[in-house]
């Protein structure tokens, strides 16, 4: 098979270190039983996400037999140190004070989470330490250095300290692209050569490997996100470097880059020598985050359409991905809710909730089809039947469909971050003529499949009236907001063909589908909140202060 270049995507390793500790699973039965987490991505600096994914019970329930705790919700932030030193967090103090009521709160939610027999994973930014052990042993310039003498032996320490102090994790997932402090007020953290197989990844992982994987027979997530997610040959590289083991796997985002439709599928995925998890995000951050329809099992599993394209010999689905290399397939790894920064915030997570069974259920026995499992939910959850399953199918693949339409083109032909969150940029043009030209008629195929996903959302016989307000109210959401898009597109496209009128159509369209939209809350009640006209963070080109520009 070839090379299968990674994924820009969120290539993830989820080292997972097997335990002896793991009381619900013994060894042989680990090494066979696919590992199907979830994980709740809160906004970091908000409060976090009420959402039902928080308790075990509910994603047990669903088909997951473990949960993974986000940053700020780490045993790294809540450690003590005293074994090492106990200066560093010297009991009285404001920053020991801080630690204490965090473990109090994290060793709470392990309880909840062991009393269904579910596996307990924690997420931890590394190299993470406090501020005081940093200043008194002077390693400002050095503590994002794994190699470093000093850097090794605290991460040592604290890898010794984390699984000490709470006997009930079962693992960790180790992130290194990306560095979070805004929930960490006495913590640093650092990095260095991220992206340096030799003199950062591989040290940092055979050390994590030798202290969680050998020594404590735990299981050890390390993700590759914005440190060894891009280039296959720094893959390969690490992969050659480190000794397979039990517990050891890597855990890949399906698509190259971030959660966006149109960007390739992983190239490697099925590359290497250490099982891999495949990470989705069910609330997709840059398409709304749940709040109108936005079906991804199908494309995960199958293939998005923007796929087909690839090569015969190179994997273009999870699907194919089990069928080929089963050997290498280790599960599934959901975030149900979370990811990028502020809204929309949704009040209903019907979108969320299906993304999110599929692919659990899936993942237990990937021979299923995702139809079938789809079937299931349609009965089992929604309570569905006859000619109504056919429509709700129906209308979730329209929403896989219209997303990538109304976003980008079935081509890639704009670049992806023009909107994010609950911001709108302004869309870039096509530089080829036949990209301009899908990109526009794409827009318009866009439009006309949300109008039927609004038409279907209303002949459908759902179960309640809840669920019949909220599945109307998202598609017309998705509708009214599918429509500033497109008229952003055809006034981009104007404006770089200098057609000053056509420039002025598309203004007037752009207000009213703005006034349109701002409507949907005084008619819905469980609409989520709004994309908003003034949002600029991470925005590059902010739409509504070019088309003012252009008035």
């Amino acid at each position: 098979m070839n090379r299968l270049i990674y994924n820009t995507a969120f290539l993830i390793v989820v080292l997972i270190v097997g335990g002896s500790c793991n009381c619900f699973l013994n060894a042989q039965d680990k090494a066979k039983a696919p590992l199907i987490l979830d994980m709740v991505h809160h906004n970091p600096g908000e409060e976090p996400y009420k959402s039902v994914y928080n308790n075990p019970v509910v994603i047990k329930e669903m088909g997951y037999n473990g949960k993974v705790y986000f940053l700020f919700e780490s045993p790294a932030l809540a450690i003590n140190w005293e074994s090492v030193d106990p200066d560093i967090l010297p009991k009285g103090s404001p920053d020991r004070r801080w630690v204490d009521e965090k473990a109090a709160q994290i060793r709470t939610m392990h309880a909840a989470c062991k009393d269904q027999q579910m596996s307990i994973y924690a997420m931890s930014d590394l190299v993470l330490f406090p501020n005081r052990l940093i200043e008194k042993y002077g390693l400002q310039e050095t503590f994002g250095d794994p190699k470093n003498p000093q850097t090794e032996r605290f991460v040592r320490a604290q890898i010794n300290e984390m699984f000490d102090q709470f006997p009930d994790l079962d693992g960790l997932v180790v992130r290194i692209g990306e560095t979070y402090l805004h929930d960490a007020p006495f913590h640093k953290g650092a990095i260095d050569d991220k992206n340096n197989p030799e003199k950062t990844i591989v040290p940092l992982i055979q050390i994590l490997r030798e202290e969680i994987c050998v020594k404590r027979d735990k299981q050890l997530i390390f993700r590759t996100w914005g440190s060894f997610d891009v280039n296959l040959d720094d893959y390969l590289a690490v992969s050659d470097a480190i000794e397979p083991h039990d517990n050891l796997i890597i855990s890949v985002k399906h698509c190259e880059g971030d959660f966006h439709r149109a960007n390739a599928f992983s190239k490697v995925i099925g590359q290497g020598r250490h099982p891999q998890i495949i990470e989705v995000q069910c609330a997709r951050e840059y398409e709304g985050k749940g709040a109108y329809p936005n079906y991804i099992p199908n494309g995960v599993i199958n293939g998005f359409e923007e796929h087909a394209r690839m090569p015969e010999d190179e994997i273009n689905s999870i699907g194919e991905f089990v069928e080929k290399t089963p050997g290498l397939y280790a599960g599934i790894w959901t975030w149900t809710r979370g990811g990028g920064w502020d809204g929309p915030y949704i009040k209903n997570e019907m979108w969320c909730d299906i993304n999110a069974w599929v692919m659990a259920q899936w993942a237990k026995d990937p021979s299923q089809s995702e139809e079938a499992v789809f079937n299931r939910y349609a009965t089992e959850r929604l309570n569905l039947t006859g000619k109504d399953i056919a429509n709700f199918r129906r209308l979730c693949l329209l929403s896989e469909e219209a997303v990538v339409r109304g976003r980008n083109t079935t081509h890639r032909d704009i670049n992806p971050w023009w909107t994010r969150d609950q911001g709108i940029g302004w869309p870039p043009t096509p530089a080829d003529a036949e990209g301009q030209l899908r990109n526009l008629n794409q827009k318009d195929e866009s439009i006309a499949k949300w109008k039927e996903i609004v038409k279907l959302a209303k002949s459908i016989k759902w179960d309640s009236p809840k669920n019949r307000e909220h599945a109307i109210a998202s598609a017309e959401y998705g509708l009214g907001l599918f429509k500033i898009y497109r008229t952003l597109v055809y006034m981009s496209y104007a404006d770089s063909q200098g057609d000053k009128k056509g420039v002025q159509k598309w203004i007037k369209a752009y207000d009213k589908a703005w006034e349109q939209y701002n409507k949907l809350p005084e008619e819905y009640q469980s609409v989520a909140t709004l994309y908003t006209q003034d949002y600029k963070r991470h925005i590059g080109n902010h739409a509504d202060t070019k088309v003012n520009t252009l008035r």
